[in-house]
């Protein structure tokens, strides 16, 4: 072989010695554009609700979070417990599905730091006809059906006290139970039943008075309560529901991006257009 050919021979086993080593470079690395695009593709948010309205809501999202390049997972459960452990746990990234009291009462006897990222709406409580088909029918020792949790009871009795139907101890507000009932003229008997078993016992009461989500879950309207909590009341003011994460991820991209498609026009229409008061946006 001639002294030219044998140069040449050698500037292309070096060149292709070159390519070899960057491209071990970057298999090593694991992380090529191309892949990191792939990642950013098939991110996945998990989030625990409740079936209605919020598992509604966020089934109106995915495609607002597939165009971010996440994909979600909707987790339902129907109780107000499982959600927040499993949220603390780190099997979910985010839940929605309650309010701010309740979230803040749940930290305390719980033990858990959760934080609210935001308030996507508000579901007003209503006072629904079991065996009386009106409050003027109301007789005495009526029964009525309330939450049992604090924050919820709380709220139930400030709407029974706006209609009228008892009074409250003075400063009892958003902590108030039923042994705080300073006057009771028609001796209503309250009975506390754990919030999402209520709609149930309507036809075994005489009214009851329903957290939202579970009304809509019940098949229940907004428009046919015999009460509802005015726009401008104090638990209007306090109990919109929220997007809760653990403590420190309320900055994260995840959740940044759920709040951002939560809180979008597209969402604010969905709610608009599908709960007929029942759900209100807070946005």
């Amino acid at each position: 072989m001639k002294r030219h050919e044998l140069k040449h021979v050698f500037v292309l086993a070096a060149v292709l010695a070159a390519a070899t080593a960057l491209s071990a470079c970057s298999a090593g690395s694991g992380k090529t554009a191309s892949s990191e695009s792939s990642e950013a593709e098939t991110a996945e948010i998990t989030v625990g609700a409740s079936p209605a309205p919020h598992a509604e809501i966020l089934a109106a999202v995915k495609p607002l979070l597939e165009e971010k390049g996440y994909k979600l997972n909707i987790v339902e459960y129907t109780d107000y417990v499982q959600p927040n452990l499993a949220l603390d746990t780190g099997e979910l990234d985010a839940n929605y599905f309650q309010h701010l009291p309740y979230l803040e009462q749940f930290n305390e006897e719980q033990g858990t730091k959760l934080e609210s990222a935001g308030a996507i709406h508000y579901e007003p409580f209503g006072i629904y006809a079991g065996k009386v088909n009106s409050l003027d029918a109301l007789e005495e020792g009526a029964v009525v059906a309330v939450p049992n949790d604090t924050t919820n009871e709380a709220r139930a009795l400030l709407l029974l006290e706006a209609q009228g139907l008892i009074k409250l101890k003075d400063g009892a507000g958003l902590d108030a139970t039923r042994n705080d009932i300073e006057e009771n003229p028609y001796n209503l008997e309250i009975l506390e039943v754990e919030a999402a078993q209520i709609p149930l016992s309507l036809p075994d009461v005489d009214i009851a008075v329903i957290n939202g989500n579970y009304a809509i879950d019940a098949g229940l309207k907004v428009s046919d309560a015999l009460a509802v909590e005015a726009s401008d009341s104090e638990a209007a003011k306090t109990y919109g529901n929220v997007v809760a994460v653990r403590e420190g991820d309320e900055g994260s991209e995840k959740t940044k991006a759920l709040l951002e498609a939560l809180k979008s026009e597209e969402v604010k229409d969905f709610i608009n257009e599908n709960y007929d008061g029942a759900v209100v946006p807070l946005f």
